[in-house]
């Protein structure tokens, strides 16, 4: 099965006291409403997930990246068994450069969280099985089964998208791990746009 393509960017800067904060935004409609989420949504006819990705930043945040200050840091797959048309494959991208002040949009309203508060209670998931990773620097590939409830992760499965290194995390069942020698160095985020 070939799953819509999707794109999330976790954008970090640092303070003036030399904590790392990242730009989250309170979703305020469609898919996630009320969560907290990275920038990002749907690719379009065309666009690769770095297009896409700088396009969906700034329509949601006002904020301008270059292409190629996006850092890809893995594949995340979604699946929804008792909602398919939610499944979905991200690409998720980290960027600490770009210009502009973050402004509320139709979609969302961004606000800035130190790394150690990030209000993962309050996001997808399955954010907390990998995030704090990806925004550590580790890369991963992953895939995430969602129970009837369409919002608790039953089943998932990661890697770290290094050779030779063991499992990140694993719980469940093995739901299609990936040899990561054979995967691009690429995450995904559960964005919902």
């Amino acid at each position: 099965m070939t799953l819509p393509q999707v794109c999330v960017s976790y954008l970090l800067r640092q303070t003036g006291d030399g904590r790392t904060q990242v730009l989250l935004g309170r979703k305020k409609k469609g898919l996630g409403l009320g969560n907290f989420v990275g920038l990002g949504g749907k690719l379009e006819p065309g666009e690769t997930p770095v297009d896409a990705a700088v396009r969906e930043i700034h329509e949601e945040s006002g904020l301008t990246v270059r292409a190629s200050d996006l850092v890809p840091m893995g594949r995340l797959s979604y699946w929804f068994p008792h909602r398919l048309a939610w499944s979905q494959e991200s690409s998720v991208f980290v960027c600490s450069t770009w210009s502009g002040t973050p402004t509320e949009s139709d979609e969302l309203n961004p606000e800035w969280f130190d790394l150690d508060a990030i209000p993962l209670a309050e996001m997808w998931d399955d954010a907390k099985h990998w995030l704090p990773g990806v925004l550590a620097g580790i890369p991963i590939v992953a895939d995430f089964t969602f129970g009837a409830d369409l919002a608790t992760v039953v089943e998932h499965s990661a890697q770290v998208d290094q050779p030779g290194r063991e499992c990140q995390d694993h719980t469940g069942p093995n739901r299609g791990s990936r040899n990561t020698s054979e995967s691009p160095a690429l995450v995904v985020d559960h964005n919902g746009s």
